[in-house]
């Protein structure tokens, strides 16, 4: 008898390949969240994290397991494995480079979005993606369908090994429960930075930091909550709108707002030195009414989450860390959600989203339904879909006669929200006559087409603007953009504050002139509504009441990022009066998304 052959020696040699395998992967995954360094994934594993790096390959270790039991065979079990693991460390890396952020479970919902997915990651890239993925799922098709023929002992054994490993990652998927043997585990060691995710991922590997986002309430309730305590908060900025709102008429203009996707000023970057001026445009409107700087919550993506701030009035920076996307893991199980739609709707306004693209980005058709938006026009349903030489995006021009076209009907007041595509990555070869340009350390090609779709986007939204004049209804318009493009280099970011990474433009444009300039150091996406309402003199309610006197206090914020008395702090320190207001918008935003909504009974929103 050969050596080899020997049944307890092959089932040693299996295991440890398996070890091997679990290992290797979880160094990969380390590898790609550690920017592609072999040292870092190493040290983590073996110096740093030792005991977080093997709870992760328990982890793995049921995946696999998993996929080994469903193919009835340990190699195609191995071989689906590395193709799904291989997959989502690419696409981890990719993620990072671009955003300065990790994967999250949340995600992973964006794997049948096939277009934007292929824009991201490049045709190359995406179609040797899809066939590896192709090839896994028939080979492990092929594994289960002759996986019949094992004999009954390893039948057996196969659904045993199914069975405890899908109830293993039940378990392990309620990594958040404060009872959860892992959790604890990872307790021992573990440092949990929720406020910088990109960090959690470096300091408890990829792994802890993707479980860390697991499913989770949207806030933590706060001390003091009750239906007393929230009907005394509306009582309060009830009355104070109740008297303002005595001395307002319901003139009802229009009201736009335009996210603009990317758009902001490279030029107040340090590292970067722009020959020409491609917002020229821009500023030309800026300069004669209100405008400023934008505190976004993130940098290169997370559109949604600005979107969230603008609409609804509710800041991310309260919100638990791993609520990383409110639009996709919390508002389509709301039933009803204040916002300006609502608040517009009261008072006759009828309400339409425009975003050229896929309805499914971010669960955008369940989340419009749930603000009460009575129409939503995308890229299928848009009459002008003009793009710009080899932009594949439709153009900001297009969008915007869109709008225009709705605003033609002035039979009752309309809210419009736009949000725009045409400045959406990737950058390079876009356009082939390029106006501006760029030096620095980075890729200047991508940095040059940028410069060159925010001058279009400008001269729009100013065309946009002189359009917005020859209507009879009076029209508002707030323009902002949602977060920095990710397409500068480590150095460039190593030169500047992380608030000059999240600060993008923002303007409120008034169609008669009634906007006096004024230059905003910075403000807050969910002050938005409340400084409209205020500069136009539009009758408001008493929630935008709260949001007023906490700007007072607090003009911007995110989590670790607080702007107070024209400074930047890290840490939030407010007095006694000004803790108050704050722990009331506290209240709440937890009583309308984790709370009784007792709030929304006390015409708070109204």
């Amino acid at each position: 008898m050969k050596i080899n052959s020997h049944p307890y020696l092959k089932i040693a040699l299996k295991g440890i390949a398996i070890v091997l395998l679990i290992i290797f992967s979880n160094l990969y995954l380390q590898w790609c969240q550690n920017n592609l360094s072999v040292e870092l994934a190493l040290k983590f594993a073996f110096s740093w994290h030792t005991a977080k790096f093997f709870l992760a390959c328990g982890v793995l270790l049921l995946v696999y397991g998993v996929f080994a039991s469903l193919a009835g065979s340990v190699l195609i079990g191995g071989i689906f494995y590395s193709v799904v693991i291989g997959i989502l460390g690419y696409a981890n890396h990719t993620k990072m480079v671009y955003r300065q952020e990790p994967i999250y479970p949340d995600d992973l919902k964006m794997v049948t979005q096939f277009d934007l997915l292929r824009t991201m990651i490049g045709n190359g890239a995406f179609f040797l993606a899809i066939l590896f993925a192709l090839a896994a799922i028939g080979a492990i098709g092929w594994s289960i369908y002759r996986s019949r023929k094992l004999n009954r002992r390893l039948q057996v054994m196969r659904g045993a090994v199914l069975v405890v490993c899908s109830l293993g990652l039940v378990y392990v998927s309620h990594f958040n429960d404060s009872n959860n043997l892992l959790r604890k585990a990872y307790n021992q060691t573990a440092l949990w930075i929720p406020y910088s995710q990109k960090m959690n991922y470096y300091n408890t590997g990829f792994i802890g930091g993707f479980l860390y986002n697991l499913r989770v309430d949207a806030m933590t309730k706060p001390e003091g909550y009750s239906k007393e305590a929230i009907q005394a908060i509306a009582d309060t900025y009830n009355a104070q709108a109740a008297e303002k709102n005595q001395d307002r008429e319901s003139e009802a203009p229009n009201i736009v707002y335009v996210m603009s996707e990317s758009f902001s000023d490279p030029s107040h970057l340090n590292g970067l030195s722009i020959t020409g001026d491609p917002l020229k445009d821009y500023y030309h409107v800026a300069d004669q009414t209100i405008s400023g700087k934008m505190l976004s919550q993130n940098y290169g993506g997370g559109t949604a989450n600005i979107e969230f701030e603008a609409l609804t009035g509710f800041a991310m920076g309260l919100l638990n860390p791993q609520m990383t996307t409110p639009y996709t893991m919390l508002v389509p199980k709301l039933t009803q959600l204040p916002s300006l739609v609502s608040f517009l709707e009261q008072s006759g306004y009828t309400a339409t989203a425009i975003h050229p693209y896929d309805t499914s980005m971010y669960k955008r058709k369940d989340v419009y339904d749930v603000m009460g938006f009575e129409q939503f026009i995308d890229q299928e349903t848009m009459t002008y879909t003009d793009k710009i030489e080899n932009n594949p995006y439709i153009s900001d021009e297009a969008a915007y006669k869109e709008v225009l076209a709705l605003l033609e009907n002035d039979q009752q007041p309309q809210f419009v929200h736009l949000v725009t595509m045409q400045t959406h990555m990737p950058y390079a070869g876009k356009y082939d006559t390029l106006n501006y340009q760029a030096s620095g350390p980075g890729n200047m090609a991508s940095l040059e087409n940028y410069l060159q779709d925010i001058s279009y986007s400008s001269t729009a939204l100013k065309n946009f603007v002189a359009e917005l004049e020859q209507l009879d209804r009076r029209t508002l318009v707030v323009f902002w953009g949602d977060h920095l493009p990710g397409i500068y280099a480590d150095e460039i970011k190593e030169q500047n504050e992380t608030a000059a990474l999240h600060e993008t433009e923002f303007l409120m444009v008034d169609s008669q002139g009634n906007f006096a300039p004024e230059d905003v150091p910075v403000t807050s996406p969910f002050y938005f509504a409340p400084n409209l309402l205020e500069a136009s003199d539009q009758p408001t309610s008493g929630f935008y009441q709260l949001l007023l006197a906490l700007q007072d206090e607090l003009p911007a914020f995110e989590m670790g990022q607080y702007y107070q008395g024209g400074q930047w702090q890290t840490t939030l320190a407010l007095d006694q009066d000004a803790q108050e207001i704050y722990d009331a918008y506290n209240l709440i935003q937890y009583d309308v998304l984790q709370g009784e909504q007792y709030s929304l009974t006390t015409g708070l929103f109204d």
